[in-house]
């Protein structure tokens, strides 16, 4: 059996009882290691559940998938994914091998950062479609995305925007040397994907257009969500460029149209409440 099973937002603990017993009885376990970070360490991990765990880097998962379900068939193995396993569509890829090779699988599920934004008290099904915010490099700048956040926004939805994570890249030098030297880690911060955001709004009003997203659009930062020290600030899209939220990881939410329980929990997160009762007000039911 092929198990696949959520880790959850936090620490060690957050796991399930059923993911426990299942990792408990495992013969291998693979921990996904590039789509999401956990504020432990593996070694935490591995005190607490009792077994080795194999990192497994997008490399192993994309390249290598079949030396992951080797001997699956005969024995259990698990495939740990921080959130829920299927926050990330490289999973159904796994899945679907699995089942080519007659692998029996079983999803283990948990909380994962598309339902746990429910706590800055913005209403889930007032989401519209989720984007990645992506890093920009001197020569590739896309805005695709901002064009979803206005769709949605035009819409009355609100936009929870996932935000970049380099996790063992290659400089353009090095892989195309073929040397396996890779890049320090890298987590977008709220104050980057705004920035980003803020550049776009620019380069619009060049082009004679008037963004449906401006600077005064209130958004909400969140910081290492389900973590004892998780942090939401709520505000404008031009505070989110400042506002200081620290360590990885973050998400940002565009909002859309507001009902006044939403605006009264924004509330209690709000970097300038002054500033925020003058922009919010515009966008309530």
């Amino acid at each position: 059996m092929l198990y696949l099973v959520g880790l959850g937002l936090g620490d060690a603990k957050d796991i399930t009882v059923k993911g426990l017993e299942a990792v408990r009885r495992c013969r291998r376990v693979y921990l996904e290691a590039y789509t999401s970070v956990l504020t432990v360490g593996k070694e935490a991990l591995e005190e607490f559940y009792g077994k080795e765990l194999i990192l497994a880097d997008r490399e192993t998962v994309e390249q290598e998938a079949d030396g992951i379900l080797k001997e699956a068939d005969v024995c259990d193995v698990a495939f740990l994914v921080v959130g829920d396993p299927f926050g990330a569509t490289t999973h159904s890829d796994l899945v679907l091998r699995a089942v080519k090779l007659g692998v029996p699988y079983k999803v283990i599920h948990n909380a994962s950062i598309m339902n746990a934004v429910g706590c800055c008290g913005l209403q889930l099904y007032s989401f519209g479609e989720t984007v990645s915010i992506v890093f920009w490099t001197d020569t590739w700048k896309p805005e695709s995305f901002f064009d979803k956040i206005e769709k949605n926004r035009q819409n009355g939805m609100h936009t929870l925007c996932l935000l970049d994570i380099k996790v063992k890249e290659q400089s353009l030098e090095n892989l195309m040397k073929g040397r396996k030297i890779y890049e320090p880690p890298r987590y977008m911060s709220v104050n980057q994907a705004a920035e980003q955001l803020l550049a776009i709004i620019q380069n619009r009003r060049l082009q004679g257009e008037e963004p449906e997203v401006t600077e005064n659009t209130i958004c909400v930062g969140l910081a290492r969500v389900g973590a004892p020290d998780q942090k939401i600030a709520s505000g404008t899209l031009h505070q989110m460029s400042t506002v200081e939220l620290g360590g990885p990881l973050h998400s940002l939410i565009v909002t859309g149209t507001m009902h006044p329980l939403e605006l009264e929990m924004l509330k209690l997160f709000t970097v300038d409440s002054y500033s925020f009762e003058n922009n919010a007000f515009q966008r309530t039911t």
